[in-house]
Protein backbone atom coordinates (compact mmCIF):
# COMPACT_ATOMS: atom_id res chain seq x y z
CA UNK A 1 0.00 0.00 0.00
CA UNK A 2 2.74 2.31 0.36
CA UNK A 3 4.60 3.60 -2.20
CA UNK A 4 8.33 4.26 -2.04
CA UNK A 5 10.70 6.44 -4.31
CA UNK A 6 13.76 7.47 -3.98
CA UNK A 7 16.72 8.65 -6.87
CA UNK A 8 20.19 7.46 -6.65
CA UNK A 9 21.69 8.55 -9.94
CA UNK A 10 23.14 12.10 -10.81
CA UNK A 11 20.48 14.55 -12.56
CA UNK A 12 16.49 15.16 -12.33
CA UNK A 13 14.23 12.42 -11.96
CA UNK A 14 10.23 13.28 -12.17
CA UNK A 15 9.40 9.73 -10.25
CA UNK A 16 5.86 10.61 -9.03
CA UNK A 17 3.31 12.38 -11.86
CA UNK A 18 0.19 12.17 -11.17
CA UNK A 19 -2.71 14.15 -12.87
CA UNK A 20 -1.69 17.32 -12.73
CA UNK A 21 0.87 17.52 -10.67
CA UNK A 22 4.33 15.34 -10.10
CA UNK A 23 7.39 14.97 -7.62
CA UNK A 24 10.61 14.79 -8.69
CA UNK A 25 14.68 14.60 -7.01
CA UNK A 26 17.15 16.51 -8.25
CA UNK A 27 20.56 15.39 -7.36
CA UNK A 28 23.98 17.08 -8.07
CA UNK A 29 25.00 17.00 -11.99
CA UNK A 30 28.44 17.79 -13.59
CA UNK A 31 28.05 21.22 -15.66
CA UNK A 32 24.96 22.35 -13.70
CA UNK A 33 26.50 25.54 -12.48
CA UNK A 34 24.85 28.71 -11.47
CA UNK A 35 26.80 31.01 -13.34
CA UNK A 36 25.42 29.32 -16.76
CA UNK A 37 22.03 29.92 -16.79
CA UNK A 38 18.35 30.75 -15.80
CA UNK A 39 15.19 29.06 -16.19
CA UNK A 40 12.09 30.33 -16.13
CA UNK A 41 8.59 28.31 -16.15
CA UNK A 42 5.03 30.44 -17.20
CA UNK A 43 2.74 28.28 -16.07
CA UNK A 44 3.45 26.47 -12.60
CA UNK A 45 5.36 27.31 -9.43
CA UNK A 46 7.96 25.26 -8.29
CA UNK A 47 8.86 24.58 -4.99
CA UNK A 48 12.33 22.70 -3.79
CA UNK A 49 13.26 20.68 -0.81
CA UNK A 50 16.54 19.98 -0.03
CA UNK A 51 17.02 17.16 2.33
CA UNK A 52 21.35 16.31 1.94
CA UNK A 53 24.18 18.38 0.85
CA UNK A 54 24.27 22.35 0.33
CA UNK A 55 22.68 24.70 -2.38
CA UNK A 56 22.20 28.13 -3.24
CA UNK A 57 18.65 29.09 -4.77
CA UNK A 58 18.99 31.93 -7.53
CA UNK A 59 16.19 34.07 -8.74
CA UNK A 60 16.97 36.56 -11.39
CA UNK A 61 14.64 39.54 -11.99
CA UNK A 62 15.49 40.56 -15.50
CA UNK A 63 14.74 44.60 -16.77
CA UNK A 64 16.01 46.81 -19.68
CA UNK A 65 17.99 47.73 -17.43
CA UNK A 66 20.19 44.53 -16.58
CA UNK A 67 19.49 42.07 -14.60
CA UNK A 68 19.34 41.33 -10.62
CA UNK A 69 19.69 38.66 -8.49
CA UNK A 70 18.27 37.07 -5.12
CA UNK A 71 20.29 34.50 -3.38
CA UNK A 72 19.19 31.87 -0.59
CA UNK A 73 21.37 29.30 0.61
CA UNK A 74 18.70 26.21 1.00
CA UNK A 75 18.44 24.72 4.46
CA UNK A 76 17.22 21.65 4.65
CA UNK A 77 13.81 20.92 5.46
CA UNK A 78 12.61 24.34 4.59
CA UNK A 79 10.06 24.35 1.52
CA UNK A 80 11.20 26.97 -1.01
CA UNK A 81 8.87 28.55 -3.79
CA UNK A 82 9.81 30.36 -7.43
CA UNK A 83 6.27 31.57 -8.27
CA UNK A 84 5.56 31.11 -12.04
CA UNK A 85 7.22 33.33 -14.52
CA UNK A 86 10.14 33.85 -12.12
CA UNK A 87 14.09 33.11 -13.63
CA UNK A 88 15.94 30.72 -11.22
CA UNK A 89 18.81 28.36 -10.90
CA UNK A 90 20.26 26.19 -8.71
CA UNK A 91 23.99 25.48 -7.85
CA UNK A 92 24.54 22.61 -5.22
CA UNK A 93 27.33 20.98 -3.71
CA UNK A 94 28.53 17.07 -4.97
CA UNK A 95 26.45 15.48 -2.65
CA UNK A 96 23.06 17.77 -2.96
CA UNK A 97 19.96 15.84 -3.22
CA UNK A 98 16.56 18.16 -3.13
CA UNK A 99 12.72 17.40 -3.77
CA UNK A 100 11.05 19.23 -6.43
CA UNK A 101 6.96 19.68 -6.61
CA UNK A 102 5.51 20.99 -10.02
CA UNK A 103 2.76 20.91 -12.20
CA UNK A 104 3.56 17.79 -14.28
CA UNK A 105 5.10 17.64 -17.23
CA UNK A 106 6.93 21.18 -16.39
CA UNK A 107 10.14 19.52 -17.19
CA UNK A 108 9.14 18.47 -20.91
CA UNK A 109 6.69 21.69 -21.48
CA UNK A 110 7.10 24.83 -19.87
CA UNK A 111 10.91 25.54 -19.58
CA UNK A 112 12.38 28.75 -21.16
CA UNK A 113 16.45 29.14 -20.61
CA UNK A 114 17.75 31.92 -20.97
CA UNK A 115 22.44 31.94 -20.90
CA UNK A 116 24.21 34.75 -18.87
CA UNK A 117 26.62 36.87 -20.60
CA UNK A 118 30.28 37.24 -19.10
CA UNK A 119 29.31 39.94 -17.12
CA UNK A 120 26.08 38.35 -15.75
CA UNK A 121 27.90 35.60 -14.88
CA UNK A 122 30.92 37.34 -13.37
CA UNK A 123 27.76 40.01 -11.11
CA UNK A 124 26.26 36.23 -9.92
CA UNK A 125 29.89 35.02 -9.04
CA UNK A 126 30.60 38.31 -7.08
CA UNK A 127 27.45 38.25 -4.86
CA UNK A 128 28.28 37.44 -1.52
CA UNK A 129 24.54 35.09 -0.86
CA UNK A 130 25.50 33.14 -4.18
CA UNK A 131 29.12 32.08 -2.80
Amino acid sequence: MIERYYHEAEGYNPFLIREGWQVAQLNYLPGHGLDDNVEVHRQPDEAFILFAGTAVLVAAEIGDEGISFECVRMTPGVTYNIPAGVWHNIGMSRDARMIIVERDGTHLHDGLHRPFSDAEAEQLRAADACR
